[in-house]
């Protein structure tokens, strides 16, 4: 045991009576697909970030396994040793040329791109920064700031208008600014105005930081993520691998300048492992495929409407959900977790979402839709979320 081992056993205790300590269940994905096995029995899911079905590719597959035969398991060094592989090279051009943009630099995770470039950035610049962030960006940006030992100033969530004014309220303060937001948010499935963000940052001089992580491959054209609505006007795009692309890492897409000097002063690339050749190998092949998805798109964004009308009709809050991610609003944190209990008997994996990650008072059922689901499946969900809903009403309170 370790020395802290007493505070740990009461702060988890603590967490038991809050209906707040989570745990691991491992799940197999020896199923047919889009349906997992936990403990035997499989289960539709509902919870995984793999929209387009790119998770078990078996193409994808297949290269990364060539790619790790030719190359090995490993990356041996950070990408300023010996680990940079003509792999990563070349995957970085086809990021490059699926975003738009001059260049694209591979890392690790959407973590640590986020919190690592963004002090980066901010140390890039003489004098202050002055940051404004939406309420709802996720935690690896606000550790970023935190990181940069920036005071962020937020605007209410995906308000522009509230942007444009704390922006004109400090127009005569020295500094860079900066806007960071998402493009898609993870919890609430809803959408950031890019381009009328693109405009307003440049009319007040604010260098745009834009997550991507749940649009890549989903929205925009050819699934290229919203940032290619805004005509290159977005400074930094960020997105992950790990999500539509079915994979895992992250990159960041922008100018040459920008992306050289990332190379020469972000903590996340300096001094992290290269990733490994089979990862890259999913990467390039994920990209390939992205462009050509349209169909698979289609179906996916059809379902989420199914599903936000299904929700609509027996009284469940879907937020202002506008993509594959469609929150069911319950409120509270143990009638969310009954809920998801009750819709795992009935064979659906649904992720149930507490505090901190949301709100107090807006617990939810995380509905990710995936283009491997069914009318017949997203309608099933719906009714059992109808049926169970009575008896967990009192749950947890």
């Amino acid at each position: 045991m370790s020395l802290l081992d007493p505070l740990f056993h009461s702060l988890l205790a603590q967490a038991d009576a809050r209906r707040m300590r989570r745990v691991l269940r491992p799940l197999s994905t020896q199923a047919p697909a889009g349906h997992v096995l936990r403990d035997g029995t499989p289960l539709v899911d509902f919870s995984s970030n793999d929209y387009l079905g790119l998770a078990r590719d078996p193409a994808i597959a297949r290269q990364a396994a060539r790619c790790a035969l030719r190359h090995g398991a490993g990356a041996r060094a950070s990408r300023l040793v010996t680990g940079t592989l003509d792999l990563h090279a070349e995957a970085e051009a086809a990021i490059a040329a699926f975003k738009g943009t001059e260049a694209a630099l591979l890392l690790a995770s959407g973590w640590q791109a986020n919190a690592a470039a963004l002090p980066a950035l901010i140390g890039a610049v003489q004098g202050p920064a002055l940051v404004y962030t939406d309420r709802l960006i996720h935690a690896s940006l606000h550790a970023g700031c935190a990181q940069a030992g920036v005071r962020q100033i937020r605007y209410r969530h995906n308000d522009l208008d509230h942007l444009e004014h704390l922006l004109a309220e400090r127009a005569q303060e020295p500094g860079q600014r900066f806007i960071v937001t998402e493009s898609v948010f993870s919890m609430d499935g809803d959408q950031a105005d890019v381009p009328a963000l693109a405009a307003l940052a440049e009319r007040h001089g604010a260098f745009l930081y834009l997550d991507e992580a749940h649009a890549t491959g989903v929205l925009g054209p050819q699934g290229r993520g919203l940032a290619a609505q805004a005509g290159g006007r977005v400074d930094l795009v960020m997105g992950t691998f790990s999500k539509a692309a079915g994979g895992f890492g992250a990159y960041i897409a922008g100018s040459r300048a920008l992306c050289d000097y990332l190379v020469n002063t972000c903590s996340g690339f300096i001094y992290s492992t290269a990733l490994p050749p089979a990862v890259v190998g999913a990467v390039h092949a994920a990209v390939t495929r992205l462009p050509g998805m349209d169909a698979e798109r289609a179906h996916l964004h059809a379902l989420a409407t199914r599903l936000r009308a299904g929700l609509a009709d027996i009284g469940i809050d879907t937020g202002l959900s506008s993509t594959q991610i469609v929150p069911a609003i319950v409120g509270d944190a143990g009638r969310a977790l009954a809920l998801a209990d009750a819709l795992a008997q009935a064979g659906m994996l649904v992720g149930a979402i507490r505090p901190p990650t949301v709100p107090a008072g807006t617990s939810r059922l995380r509905i990710a839709l995936s283009s491997l689901h069914t009318a017949g499946q997203v309608d099933a969900l719906v009714t059992r979320i109808r049926d169970s809903r009575g008896p967990c009403a009192g749950a947890g309170t």
